[in-house]
């Protein structure tokens, strides 16, 4: 072991620059990939916690370089301001406990908008090591911060307390949703009354959220109409609308409700979808034949690997060419890469799993 004067007048580590340089790129890539996959429908969770491994990999080639990976990880930043990015540089400052370039990491992020990065950075740090951050940012007079702080509670399943009684109420419309979403998640009912206020307001996205969270706490029946308006009008949170509008319930109305939606071509894949929503494994024959028609399949296919998860084991039953389903399926998609299932293996899996289980109807083994 060296000795105390030895350690003093040690030569600093030598850092390879290139290692570094490839150590910020990958953890960059991989975190946007690792985001990309939770935002498919269905997700797959183990890919994603396979991809999640290789980030922390990376993080810890970050780790051992410390403030030498600044000089890479401020090009990339540069050269791609983009999620992964700013995960990364959002993730080494509050690792190396950097205010300065937290505040500019921050800075940077509101000048271009790009939320998702900080928070997964957020995310990705234990929350004794973000909580002094979230604490100032909560109360903060920049609503950026405060929408990254409700983030971070969101992430880490933490409740803001007192706090969150002023959130949901936040002038702020991005930051007033992610704080009801964050009210639903904790059971919050002694926000009901905001939560119901909130469905008056001018923003579709508060309307959303207020309409989830009350359906959390059971009161659906409030935000029903709001919940399959916001389904129907599509956008990025068209699923999660949806979702709400069928646990909202009452089951049977929320079947009526897509038997009416199946009868346009317009909104015909979300009543698919939908209806992959009941967790009623018994309609995997209506759903083959669902697969069968283009404008339907991509959804078909999703509701599909949610009712049978361990389906996607089976990888020879998916593609992402639909002209290997004919004529009909490559009109309709020319060049547009997709997942659908191929119909014709989907039904001689399901005849196999029928036979395995010894059963002349559809026996499944548990989710």
């Amino acid at each position: 072991m060296a000795s105390a004067g030895e350690q003093l007048f040690a030569p600093p580590r030598r850092i390879a620059a290139e290692a570094v340089r490839q150590h910020v790129e990958q953890a960059a890539f991989l975190w946007a990939q690792r985001d990309n996959w939770g935002l498919e429908d269905p997700p797959d969770e183990t890919v994603i916690g396979e991809i999640g491994q290789r980030v922390e990999v990376n993080l810890d080639g970050l780790r051992i370089a410390g403030a030498a990976a600044w000089p890479a990880a401020e090009r990339q930043l540069d050269d791609f301001p983009d999620k992964g990015e700013f995960f990364v540089v959002g993730w080494m400052a509050i690792e190396q406990g950097d205010a300065t370039r937290i505040d500019q990491t921050v800075a940077a992020a509101k000048k271009v908008d790009e939320r998702r990065g900080l928070v997964g950075a957020l995310a990705w740090h234990q929350p004794r090591k973000i909580s002094h951050l979230v604490r100032d940012w909560l109360v903060a007079p920049d609503a950026f911060k405060r929408y990254l702080a409700v983030g971070a509670c969101l992430e880490h399943g933490v409740d803001p307390r007192q706090l969150l009684a002023r959130l949901v109420k936040d002038p702020d419309a991005m930051t007033r949703a992610f704080a009801l979403r964050l009210a639903g998640t904790l059971k919050r009912a002694d926000l009901a009354r905001e939560m119901a206020a909130a469905l008056q307001s001018d923003h579709d996205i508060v309307r959303l959220w207020s309409g989830w969270a009350l359906t959390e706490l059971g009161s659906g029946d409030l935000a029903r109409a709001e919940l399959r308006k916001a389904a129907v009008a599509g956008g990025a949170d068209a699923l999660t609308a949806l979702r709400a509008a069928i646990k909202a319930g009452p089951e049977k109305d929320a079947r009526a409700w897509m038997g009416g939606l199946i009868k346009s071509v317009a909104t015909a894949a979300l009543a698919v979808r939908g209806i992959g929503m009941l967790d009623d494994r018994s309609i995997l024959p209506w759903l083959i034949e669902r697969m069968k028609e283009p404008y339907v399949a991509v959804a078909a296919c999703a509701a599909f690997l949610e009712l049978f998860p361990k389906a996607r084991e089976e990888t020879r039953m998916f593609t992402v060419d639909p002209t290997e389903l004919g004529p009909a399926f490559a009109k309709h998609f020319e060049d547009d890469v997709v997942s659908v299932a191929i119909p014709d293996r989907v039904e001689a899996w399901q005849a196999q799993a029928a036979r395995r289980d010894g059963q002349s109807g559809i026996g499944w083994p548990k989710k």
